[in-house]
């Protein structure tokens, strides 16, 4: 990467193998660890990677493909969870109606193979300038006559189970209101798209708006962070290079896959098959780390295939900044290789930390400031963690709950 790549707090370490600097640990040769499933986590146990599309549409809204073939063509695709969202609005013909949304619920049930498969009903509800929200495991649905802009979405939310996700964040102009916070529904958004089809959403909107990742976290979500191919094509799960997310699971049913969801237990990517854990201090991503100032150790697990092996890549560990996130430490490593890294972490400066893994060879399609650290080639994105000041009960995690 060249130095214009680079912001001035970026900290770039020599590759160090003694406690307190970086070591990158080339994985173990041998038969053992060439058998190890690509689905397995090298650095945390109890859950199986499932890859999961979230967000698509059919000829139930906008979509081009019928819905009957939907969850069949992302099951042949490899997917193992999926979900259909079309659109809630106010125009019967190209939205949601309550036929169609029963349509959508048998359709999801007749796909469903709990323990292997797990197909899910959802919807966008959307609107031409607050912005486009996913929602999922809920009996109904809000279109804009029940729900005309987000303080009326989120009152309808905070009366259900299910969960949501701010959509393609930057694309419409009012970006859900600037992300005002609503505390009633903290617990129920659990996500923010970073990926959505080929797109790469951290600097979306910039420079009219603030970096839709620094805009959401710094207003006080607790989100994690997915990737989704958005498909209104009729081609589900067969396009290369589209969004998509990673989800550690206890079990592949609906009930294991809202637990993941509530949990933040997942991660943003556009690779085929790529695996991304990451902990920190022993917590994994998407938990709170009970610490005000201090070193925190982050350990991560990346793997994107053969196709991948030997590749350079760059870990960047992103923290709060006004307008755009800060770059706190930036990694230099190689694909398939197990990254550690110590950074300072303090929470006067921000409560979240975000992991981003780029290719440093390409550039970002929409890059943010001049310079930025960020402005190459984004592959995934880690949920954040939160900072509580000390313990779990701290007056960070109280005003901004996310119900874990």
């Amino acid at each position: 990467m060249s130095a214009s790549h680079h912001q001035p707090r970026v900290r770039r370490r020599s590759l160090l193998t003694g406690a307190g600097g970086l070591a990158v640990l080339a994985a173990t040769a041998g038969p053992a660890r060439a058998a190890r499933s690509r689905r397995a986590s090298r650095i945390s146990r109890g859950t199986t990677l499932a890859y999961a599309d979230l967000h698509n549409h059919t000829l139930l809204s906008d979509g081009m493909g019928e819905p009957e073939l939907a969850f069949e063509s992302m099951r042949s695709a490899g997917y193992d969870v999926a979900a259909l969202t079309d659109h809630a609005t106010d125009h019967a013909l190209t939205g949601l109606t309550g036929h169609k949304w029963r349509q959508l619920g048998r359709l999801a049930d007749d796909a469903d193979r709990p323990g292997s498969y797990t197909a899910l009903r959802g919807f966008e509800w959307s609107h031409s300038h607050l912005g486009h929200i996913n929602i999922w495991f809920t009996d109904d649905y809000a279109d804009l006559d029940t729900a005309g802009d987000t303080t009326e979405l989120y009152d309808w939310l905070a009366t259900t189970q299910g969960v949501g996700s701010f959509n393609h964040p930057g694309r419409q102009r009012e970006q859900f209101g600037d992300f005002a916070y609503d505390p009633r529904v903290a617990r129920h958004m659990v996500a923010l798209e970073m990926i959505n089809n080929g797109d790469d959403y951290l600097f979306g909107g910039w420079p009219e708006h603030h970096s839709p990742l620094s805009a959401c976290l710094n207003a006080g979500w607790r989100t994690g962070l997915t990737g989704v191919s958005d498909e209104h094509g009729a081609d589900w799960g067969h396009d290369r290079d589209k969004g998509r997310t990673g989800l550690w699971l206890t079990q592949n049913t609906r009930a294991g896959v809202l637990s993941a969801l509530r949990a933040r237990r997942f991660f943003a990517s556009r690779v085929d098959t790529l695996r991304l854990d990451a902990t920190a201090d022993g917590v994994r991503m998407g938990g709170r780390l009970p610490l005000a100032k201090g070193d925190v150790k982050i350990r991560v697990d990346f793997h994107a295939g053969p196709d991948w092996a030997g590749r350079p890549l760059s870990l960047q560990v992103l923290r709060p900044g006004t307008t755009t996130p800060e770059v706190a430490d930036l990694v230099h490593f190689t694909a398939g290789e197990l990254v550690e890294t110590t950074v300072p972490l303090d929470i006067a400066d921000g409560d979240w930390v975000v992991l981003r893994v780029s290719d440093p060879a390409l550039d970002n399609p929409t890059p943010g400031p001049e310079g930025h650290a960020c402005n190459d080639f984004g592959l995934a994105y880690a949920s954040p963690w939160w900072l509580t000041g000390g313990s779990t009960t701290a007056k960070s995690s109280t005003r901004h709950p996310s119900g874990r």
